[in-house]
């Protein structure tokens, strides 16, 4: 025998046995703590896609909901991570998550053919100095144009859908 709960889920009313409110509790606990912002309003969705789950799920209002039928809806909705990362976790996942940069020519910064904006995209600094630098250098003698032609041949675009190392591109998305 069993112990049942009156819950209210998403402005409607359920009977849950033990077992099958502690589990949805639990994950509806860890889903909000993975929320950054307006968890309320948000949370308020994801009750009420649940309460539409359980309903589709139980045939009268009289039935309990069990905890397999709360299984079947969580893995419907999906695990918490699909919510985000923890408080505690986003620091470390987000240092793992990191891509290594690489060097690309710039689509957005560029002269000629991006390479001086790939290069001050690379080392996050103003394109502008570095093709101050590389025109000084070319035409000073410490740098050949040959340089500036090959660094175009071997240094791959970059795609359009990467996102790029200048500060001022971070801030606008």
């Amino acid at each position: 025998m069993k112990e049942t709960l009156h819950v209210n889920i998403g402005s409607v009313a359920f009977t849950l046995d033990e077992d099958a409110y502690r589990t949805l509790k639990h994950y509806l606990d860890e889903i909000k703590s993975r929320l950054e912002e307006d968890t309320d309003e948000v949370m308020a969705d994801i009750e009420s896609r649940i309460a539409e789950i359980l309903r589709e799920k139980i045939a009268s209002p009289m039935r309990v909901v069990t905890l397999e039928m709360v299984e079947a809806t969580m893995e419907q909705i999906g695990s918490p991570d699909c919510f985000g990362h923890a408080a505690g976790e986003a620091a470390t996942a987000g240092e793992e998550e990191e891509a290594p940069r690489k060097l690309r020519r710039s689509i957005h910064n560029r002269s000629i053919a991006g390479v001086c904006g790939g290069i001050g995209e690379f080392f996050d600094c103003d394109p502008t100095l570095v093709r101050l630098v590389c025109f000084l250098l070319i035409f000073c003698g410490g740098m050949s144009i040959y340089i500036y032609l090959l660094a175009w041949i071997i240094i791959p675009e970059a795609d359009h859908g990467t996102g790029s190392f200048n500060t001022n591109d971070k801030q606008k998305k």
